[in-house]
């Protein structure tokens, strides 16, 4: 049983650890297609937790989810991780955080999480994959396996390969997913994967290749881990926006759209990688568009 916990889809209890919070973007500068006056109409629901209407800023918090089942102990993508190489990216620049000790406090050691599920293999999504030990990157979760979209990691093979790559995503890949499967402690999954009697992983491709959407479904209740298929509430109701680092924004929009139709269909919770608390929520027609009833 986890020490504390957010809320509970089913019998499933889920608990969120904070990696960092990014504060250095603007709405402006993420989401090339931005629409200052598209904004207003929601004003009064973004502002000021998810929108700085006078900067333009969204704060971004990374964090992982951790899930208890009857059975296991389950963690939903690690954050950027501490000690990593990331030149050009100030905010995730050999890093210091408290994040073991923030899973300390729901009663969890590294040793005793069983599953640890990739949305993707982005930069601020894998770091806590591995540590730094004697000066090796090595595993963090030793008992863990590793669930990764087998797209998602051919593009990330790749990308860290090609000449004049930045060192970010070539330091990603050598650092935070290749120990995992040179450990052996990786499945690769491709198409509709279901696993634990639980959990559906779906593809949801457009931000990354191989983007994966986490379905949760016990006791007649739905959540869905969304990761970077939105990285903030703007995108609910403006759901066109995909952001300048997405691999496709056609497709991560279609992709959105989709998960967002989903919620609404299934009544499922949204659980998105980088929103500001309450972080969660039902999402809801609005229109041609949606809205989101925030909380558990």
């Amino acid at each position: 049983m986890l020490t504390a916990i957010e809320g509970k889809i089913g019998s499933v209890e889920i608990a969120r650890v904070l990696d960092c919070t990014l504060l250095g973007e603007t709405a402006q500068a993420w989401f090339p297609d931005f629409d200052r006056e598209a904004v207003r109409p929601h004003e009064h629901w973004l502002c000021p937790d998810h929108f700085d209407p006078e900067t333009g800023r969204i704060p971004m918090p990374v964090q992982s989810f951790v899930l208890r089942t009857r059975h296991h102990n389950i963690l939903i993508d690690t954050c950027i991780g501490n000690d990593k190489e990331r030149p050009g990216i100030a905010e995730m620049h050999r890093l210091t955080t408290g994040y073991l000790d923030r899973l300390a406090k729901l009663g969890l050691r590294p040793e005793d999480i069983d599953f640890v599920m990739c949305t993707h293999l982005h930069v601020d999504h894998v770091g806590w994959n591995t540590r730094l030990i004697d000066g090796r990157w090595v595993p963090t979760f030793p008992n863990a396996r590793y669930i990764m979209s087998k797209a998602d990691y051919a593009a990330t093979q790749a990308a860290a390969g090609m000449p004049g790559m930045i060192a970010p995503v070539r330091n990603c890949f050598h650092d935070s997913v290749l120990p995992v499967v040179e450990a052996e402690q990786a499945d690769m999954v491709e198409g509709v994967h279901e696993m634990l009697d639980e959990f559906t992983l779906r593809p949801a491709p457009g931000h990354s290749p191989g983007h994966i959407r986490i379905e949760l479904a016990s006791m007649g209740e739905t959540g869905v881990f969304a990761g970077d298929m939105l990285h903030s509430p703007l995108q609910i109701p403006l759901w066109q926006l995909s952001s300048k680092v997405c691999w496709d924004k056609a497709r991560a929009a279609k992709s959105r759209r989709e998960l967002l139709e989903f919620c609404v269909d299934r009544d499922a919770l949204l659980i998105p990688g980088h929103f500001q608390a309450p972080h969660v929520g039902r999402v809801r027609e609005d229109g041609d568009s949606f809205g989101i009833a925030f909380g558990w």
